[in-house]
């Protein structure tokens, strides 16, 4: 039972009981009403500064974690990223070495590597240098993995054709062993037979009877055939593919025709000694991307170890061409 209130009449010297207002009741709710409402605001204030809600520490808990798989990811991304840099160094220095291919330029493989960032709208994200690094890391091993996939399958073409190569690359002696007297003069700086200067010889002359049967050294197609008494005399010239082209000079006949196609171990002439030739045989060149080089190293398919250390000291012990 609510309590009443009195109030001293000192007129009639008596209490008199208290009757309040209905206006008065109104704002002394009212009053109490809001006192409370900002007492609980305090409250609720001061309790979530200092605690977490349950709702919070759940949404703490779920960052804390995605954090931990980001850096995760991030872990596995380096694994990968090194797995790609052996598979590009493979590449670069086994596989496009063997098909005799072009190294991928490094501006291919870095194409689209930095530059403006496309990652503003991961800016309002909770955390978003880890998010923004590891979908850098994704793109970029996104476009290494596309551009040493095109590489590979480049590859795989090549070793289709790596049967044909090998049938096309010079391989041979072009003169028989048992038709060969000696090597008169190997590739490199020697004595010029009518002009005695010192004369770059760009091939390998062989000394053997004039007649003797003059072979192509590998699969290809005639681009050049010339008959003269001057310089090379004699020449065919027989172009392998691949970079590949064999000449052959100071013939006493030809055998074959400009656009013939020949085989490894096909006749294209026969040795001679027409144009500036001191004594019959055969000046055999070796060009790769139209620069001469050395023919000595392409006689590995019909020499044993001791035929070649035989021939090369047979040409190491000259010092002047006869052409």
């Amino acid at each position: 039972m609510q309590k009443s209130k009195y109030h001293f009449n000192p007129e009639s010297l008596s209490f008199d009981a208290v009757r309040l207002s209905l206006r008065t009741k109104l704002v002394r709710g009212l009053t109490y009403f809001f006192a409370s409402g900002v007492i609980a605001v305090v409250y609720y204030i001061g309790y979530s500064f200092f605690f977490d809600t349950p709702v919070e520490r759940g949404l703490k808990r779920e960052n804390a974690l995605l954090s931990l798989q980001f850096e995760m990811l991030s872990g596995k991304f380096d694994q990968i990223e090194k797995v790609i840099v052996d598979l590009e160094q493979r590449d670069e220095n086994i596989y496009r070495t063997i098909f005799e291919a072009d190294p991928i330029p490094s501006s291919i493989r870095n194409a689209g590597m930095g530059g403006v960032s496309r990652y503003d709208e991961l800016e309002s994200l909770t955390n978003p240098k880890i998010v923004k690094a590891s979908f850098k890391k994704l793109e970029n091993l996104s476009k290494r993995v596309y551009i040493q996939s095109v590489s590979y399958d480049e590859l795989v073409k090549l070793a289709k054709t790596k049967e044909e190569m090998l049938m096309s690359v010079p391989a041979i002696q072009p003169v028989r062993n048992k038709d060969l007297k000696h090597v008169a003069s190997p590739f490199g700086i020697r004595i010029h037979p009518f002009y005695k200067v010192l004369k770059m010889h760009t091939g390998m002359d062989f000394t053997a009877p004039s007649g003797t049967e003059v072979f192509a050294t590998g699969n290809g197609q005639i681009i050049k055939v010339e008959q003269g008494q001057r310089g090379y005399g004699n020449v065919v010239m027989v172009d392998h593919g691949f970079g590949f082209k064999t000449l052959y000079a100071h013939l006493s006949s030809i055998s074959v025709r400009t656009g013939q196609r020949v085989k490894r171990g096909d006749v294209v002439g026969r040795v001679g000694n027409s144009g500036m030739s001191m004594a019959p045989h055969l000046h055999y060149e070796v060009l790769k991307n139209d620069t001469p080089i050395n023919p000595i190293n392409f006689y590995f398919n019909d020499l044993t170890p001791e035929e070649y250390d035989r021939l090369i000291e047979l040409a190491a012990n000259s010092g002047q061409s006869l052409d």
